[in-house]
């Protein structure tokens, strides 16, 4: 099988207390894990905490595990106070699900947005028309963008679901994490 790597992958230091890694942007439907130093347990969620009954990665191999990519171009954002709003275009359809983080990914807006929407909760889900004809899909975020001056401007803006992944391990050592696209067969 071979793999084809998505963006940056990170080292956990992996020990006797679960370690968590920093927010991955799901880009793929795949993330391999390699476990060095010593066996480890990992555990996928939004802010999960690895237990010894999670899933083992024997020490010196690695695993390919699946998960769920999903993400919805942007066309504004406004602050609520400690909420923010963010507009999608509209006859799209929402993947996102109250519960699930989500992080900003922009390239010509102010970037203090991307800053302040990384690995945020989503806390509700608007897909209604509404008795003006707008007929946007909107996601409140748990996310306090009140502060930021500028508006919110880019035309190639997208959100999409991120992740953490946990690990414990009885020893010392370390598990590698990165998203891969797969092809073929060994």
């Amino acid at each position: 099988m071979a793999h084809r790597t998505v963006g940056a992958g990170q080292s956990i230091t992996t020990g006797g207390t679960a370690q968590k890694s920093g927010a991955i942007a799901v880009k793929s439907s795949v993330l391999r894990i390699t476990a060095r130093g010593s066996d480890a347990h990992v555990a996928i969620g939004t802010e999960p905490t690895a237990t010894a009954t999670d899933y083992i990665i024997p020490s010196g191999t690695s695993e390919t595990l699946g998960i769920t990519k999903a993400s919805q171009r942007v066309i504004s954002i406004t602050s609520s106070g400690t909420k923010t709003i963010v507009t999608c275009p509209e006859g799209t359809q929402q993947p996102f699900g109250v519960g699930d983080c989500v992080t900003l990914e922009a390239n010509n807006a102010d970037s203090n947005w991307t800053t302040l929407i990384s690995h945020v909760g989503v806390d509700s889900v608007d897909q209604t028309a509404s008795f003006d004809g707008t007929f946007s899909t909107q996601v409140t975020l748990s996310a306090n963008t009140s502060g930021i001056s500028t508006t919110f401007s880019d035309n190639d803006a997208t959100l999409r679901r991120s992740i953490k992944v946990s690990a414990l391990a009885t020893a010392a050592g370390s598990i590698f994490v990165q998203q891969v696209q797969t092809t073929g067969v060994a």
